[in-house]
């Protein structure tokens, strides 16, 4: 359980993280975290991603990367940037924003193309982690979303998982894909009542819990050093933090015990808290963003340290 000074230093940050704190580890009642939650839009990191949204909807100008980014030169910026339309959304989501907030967003997006071959923004593209992202937030704007999520089900590899190379012939699952599928049809799933893609979902589920979220089949090494670390916002790739948060969400949802398979990823994460009870970032996606949304590696984070401890507490329990 969470010790009184560090969730006094968790309640002692953003609405878009505070709710989720009084909700989740707090123990506060419904209305208090309810008022919380509903400050986002006006107030903090909510209403600055709000504010830079542009009159078509969109942000930056763009689907996936901001306007004429594909025609640009970056060689003297590192990574890839997310501020454009399906990162910001995917954010102001997550943090718990009321899609009342954004009326009118998603009919604005019929109009909106992704960058790959001119393709409707809400019918998805090729790319299995975009396409899980735009399946999330479909449905919380409320867009019928059930044709991109039968879409998964049609592009589940045959040893159960997802590779956004799938379309260059990768007949071989990636645990960056996957993880983020299984994200993404949750998110379906939670917003929408609909149960159509549980068993698509725990097929995916099942390819990691096989490689207890951490190994190669075939070999039984470590499948990257990234699969251990502790980093927010979580962005694209596999790790740690965000394999046991999803894996212990998902058990909630399901009305059922965390899977024993992530036990060893859930004591790795429990050997990362530092004597103070805190999580360090451990990381940072290189990229252009609006504003930071968190701390620098190697300083104590909130954000990693509130799914760290949510994800401990419901293994715990």
């Amino acid at each position: 359980m969470t010790d009184t000074a560090v969730l006094d230093w968790l309640l002692d940050s953003d609405p878009t993280l505070r709710w989720q704190v009084e909700r989740d580890l707090a123990g506060a009642p419904e209305e208090v975290w309810r008022a919380t939650r509903a400050r986002i839009p006006r107030e903090g990191h909510g209403a600055q991603l709000l504010a830079h949204q542009d009159p078509d909807g969109q942000w930056a100008g763009g689907a996936f990367f901001p306007a004429g980014w594909e025609n640009e030169d970056h060689s003297d910026e590192a990574g890839q940037p997310y501020t454009a339309t399906t990162w910001t959304l995917t954010t102001l989501r997550e943090w718990g924003t009321d899609a009342a907030a954004l009326a009118g967003t998603g009919d604005k997006l019929t109009a909106a193309r992704w960058e790959y071959d001119d393709l409707p923004y809400w019918d998805g593209e090729v790319d299995v982690c975009i396409n899980a992202m735009t399946l999330a937030n479909g449905a919380w704007l409320g867009r019928d979303m059930s044709a991109l999520a039968a879409w998964f089900g049609e592009h589940q590899l045959p040893d159960g998982g997802w590779n956004c190379e799938w379309v260059e012939g990768s007949t071989r699952s990636s645990f960056h894909s996957t993880i983020n599928a299984v994200r993404g049809l949750l998110a379906y799933e939670q917003l929408t009542g609909d149960d159509a893609t549980a068993e698509v979902r725990h097929r995916g589920e099942e390819y990691l819990l096989e490689r207890r979220l951490r190994y190669r089949l075939s070999t039984g090494e470590v499948v990257g050093p990234w699969v251990g670390i502790g980093v927010y916002p979580f962005r694209a790739p596999f790790t740690a933090v965000k394999a046991v948060d999803h894996f212990t969400q998902a058990a909630v949802h399901d009305g059922r015990r965390p899977d024993p398979r992530i036990g060893e990823a859930i004591e790795g994460v429990r050997a990362d808290r530092q004597p103070d009870g805190r999580w360090l970032q451990e990381h940072r996606f290189e990229g252009r963003v609006w504003f930071p949304l968190d701390v620098d590696p190697g300083e104590p984070s909130r954000w990693v340290t509130f799914f760290a401890q949510r994800a401990l507490d419901i293994w715990d329990a």
